[in-house]
């Protein structure tokens, strides 16, 4: 049974920093491309900030470029999402997400994941 489990949620000011994780079991998690999503009250759910399964190439949302940043421990089965200068604009749900995927492939163009977490909120006080 596959499970991804957040933590690291939190209520913080507007310029403050939180830091994520995500821990997997269940797979084997060096053959999964990871990332981390996020959902606002009445918004869809949008990509945030993926990683390659062997954690040489990441891709960002435009919205986050150069105030997150997104990591893993393949030995650890965890992922990690850094996020600097926090704004209230990210202010959300905050999803893991993992999809088996070859080695080489483009984790920007990645659609359909195959395992989500449960999610952990991020409020930011302005």
């Amino acid at each position: 049974q596959v499970q991804l489990v957040e933590s690291g949620g939190g209520l913080v000011q507007a310029g403050e920093s939180l830091r994520l994780s995500c821990a997997a079991s269940g797979l084997t998690f060096s053959y999964y491309a990871m990332a981390w999503f996020r959902q606002a009250p009445g918004q869809e759910r949008e990509l945030v900030a993926a990683i390659s399964r062997n954690g040489r190439a990441t891709h960002y949302a435009d919205s986050v470029k150069g105030r997150f940043t997104i990591s893993r421990d393949n030995d650890k089965k965890t992922i990690s999402l850094r996020m600097d200068t926090l704004k209230p604009e990210d202010t959300a749900v905050y999803y893991c997400a993992a999809k088996r995927t070859i080695l080489t492939v483009d984790i920007s163009a990645i659609s359909d994941y195959d395992y989500w977490g449960q999610g952990t909120q991020v409020t930011v006080s302005s």
